[in-house]
């Protein structure tokens, strides 16, 4: 686990030196969904801080588990605004925001449990059926509607390219997103900030740095395939 670890920090090292940008400015999210606390825990004892869950249920037992760490969660699946009030209550970063119902939602519990809610938006680049997330056309309104929101603090874009063998292929849904948060930028839309890019996963994080993600979502790398 170390080892892997290790060497997932130092290919972003790398790929982020590789294009004049500080490693410091791109985060790992280790993506422990289905991942077993006891796996997960020598992850932590390696030097993971963030993990990133796609499922509530699982990530609120789990968080009982690991409570003793101090780790930072991060949801990135699809969340359902029925599940709301308990991602309010576990999640510091919400990747997966794609709706102004749910940000309602999320605004509404953050409000009742006196924090304010840090999110991204989910852009479905490449508009596959199979996935969430707002059109690139939608975004910017959909921004401009959640930055009213008082207990919502707006910190960047998130997207899934489709899967490909090749990284190079999902290059241009990264160049995409990336061009969206700077449009987005020039609005300069009060009430939120357009800091964050949330793309590249195991078969693509470096092609992902190389066009500005600042946080990357490995899983594979550090846990090894899920059974």
């Amino acid at each position: 686990m170390k080892q892997r670890l290790e060497n997932v920090k130092e290919r972003i090292r790398q790929a982020a030196q590789a294009c004049g940008r500080d490693a410091q400015s791109v985060r790992l999210v280790a993506v422990s969904k289905t991942v077993a606390a006891e796996t997960v825990r020598p992850a932590l004892e390696a030097g993971i801080t963030i993990l990133g869950e796609n499922y509530v249920q699982e990530a609120r037992e789990k968080f009982k588990a690991l409570i003793q760490y101090p780790v930072s969660w991060h949801f990135i699946g699809h969340l359902q605004s029925n599940k709301a009030k308990y991602a309010v209550r576990l999640f510091d970063l919400i990747h997966s925001v794609d709706s102004l119902r749910l940000a309602k939602e999320l605004d509404k519990y953050a409000k009742k449990n006196d924090k304010i809610q840090a999110i991204l938006i989910q852009v479905n680049v490449a508009k596959e059926a199979s996935k969430s997330g707002v059109h690139v056309e939608d975004t910017l309104q959909l921004i401009k509607e959640i930055s009213r929101l008082e207990n919502i603090a707006l910190k960047g874009l998130m997207t899934m390219p489709p899967f490909f063998n090749a990284p190079e292929k999902a290059r241009p849904y990264f160049t995409a997103l990336r061009k969206l948060r700077d449009q987005i930028k020039m609005e300069a839309i009060s009430n939120i900030s357009m800091d964050e890019l949330s793309m590249g996963m195991t078969g693509d994080f470096e092609t992902a740095i190389e066009e500005g993600a600042t946080i990357v979502r490995i899983g594979t790398a550090i846990f090894g395939d899920r059974r």
